[in-house]
């Protein structure tokens, strides 16, 4: 058996699908993707695939890992990273397939039957948090997600704190205590704001702060980890398990974010996670993504101890034209229940992907994330 073709899909609202085939007729799907910046990373994942992959035996992924990253004298970044992310997961999907069984059996069997899931509220710019939060813990969601801040200025004024406190207030209030909330800084926030607005964070309980500081700033985590009691997660723009090693060995984190579509796929995300579970940190997967990386994500999740809870993108403010379930043949298979998705039992990655509909969408994507001003016309953090 050898791969044989491959076909791209750039599909709405923002998502890559990658279509690998062997010479069998086995098919997998993977998801390789940088938002906003799909030709790019297309570019990279033909090189790849035409350089190492066709006319190769699929089901040596190690080995094509290691090509694919060590191969190129540069190495890592988001492009790259999630080139080989998306080829990596339709490698375990295939090989799923071809042992008939899902891939958290080929990592080492399930440590858990569900994983629990968070649902996101107020968008870019949070707003009318309270009432969207009461909506989604209505519908069986136990944990949310929220926007901290719009844009802020490197020192900032008191209301912008006390606006961003009164909107963690008014979920708290909305949900009770029995609901976890997940704080996104989105590296908006410069070093001295992130400790006034954690200190005023902390009478909420927030279940964590992401990415209180852009990821070129790591080195001030440890610091800020130890102003606060509010655990502190990040890792979505990190790609690599070099990129994790200095948070773990800073004790920096409380938990880990890696994006199985931007960190080197599901190969490279078990290899984090086992990293983090040495140092006794928690991982929750990035993924505002569609249903192949929701997929890889699952699976990994399935076989990892210290997997706590999975980000998905069911209603995001991103998804205008098309959401995660319209491409998938049989959406009941992440089906919430109590703030939970069962773990797939079904070969590969668990799905099928719905290729007519795929098609039908095909091209139609011209998403780019804005770029937001301060007041005086500088460029602010989005």
């Amino acid at each position: 058996m050898y791969i044989t073709d491959y076909e791209l899909f750039e599909v709405p609202p923002r998502w890559l699908f990658l279509k690998l085939t062997t010479s069998d007729g086995t098919v997998g799907w993977g998801e390789p993707i940088v938002e906003g910046r799909s030709h790019t990373v297309l570019a990279a994942v033909e090189e790849l695939l035409d350089s190492y992959l066709l006319g190769e035996d699929p089901t040596r992924i190690e080995d094509h890992w290691q090509s694919m990253y060590r191969g190129g004298f540069y190495r890592g970044g988001p492009v790259l990273m999630s080139a080989i992310a998306g080829i990596d997961q339709a490698l375990w999907d295939i090989k799923g397939k071809q042992f008939g069984a899902p891939v958290h059996e080929l990592l080492g069997g399930r440590a858990r039957n569900r994983i629990r899931v968070y649902q996101w509220i107020g968008g870019d710019r949070p707003a009318d948090v309270g009432e969207a939060a009461r909506e989604k813990v209505d519908a069986g969601f136990t944990a949310l997600k929220m926007n901290a801040t719009a844009e802020m200025r490197s020192i900032d004024n008191p209301a912008a704190v006390a606006d961003a406190a009164d909107r963690i207030a008014a979920v708290r209030e909305a949900v009770g205590d029995e609901v976890d909330i997940g704080v996104d800084f989105h590296g908006r926030v410069s070093k001295p704001m992130v400790r006034r607005l954690a200190a005023a964070l902390e009478p909420y309980d927030p279940m964590f702060i992401e990415e209180p500081v852009l990821p070129e700033h790591n080195d001030s985590l440890s610091g800020i980890r130890e102003s606060t009691t509010i655990p502190i997660a990040t890792g979505e723009r990190m790609y690599s398990r070099w990129d994790f090693k200095e948070v773990f060995e800073d004790d920096a984190v409380d938990l880990i974010q890696p994006d199985v579509s931007h960190a080197g796929g599901i190969t490279e995300l078990k290899k984090i996670a086992s990293m983090a579970e040495a140092y006794d940190v928690s991982v929750a997967p990035h993924c505002p993504l569609g249903p192949i990386a929701l997929a890889s994500c699952i699976q990994v999740d399935a076989c990892t101890p210290n997997a706590l809870i999975q980000e998905q993108s069911l209603d995001i403010h991103y998804n205008e034209t098309s959401d995660v379930l319209d491409y998938l043949a049989d959406p009941s298979v992440f089906e919430y229940r109590d703030g939970f998705v069962d773990i797939p039992d079904g070969d590969g990655l668990g799905i099928d992907i719905d290729e007519e509909y795929v098609r039908e969408q095909r091209g139609n994507v011209d998403w780019h994330n804005p770029v937001w001003r301060h007041d005086d016309g500088s460029v602010a953090e989005w």
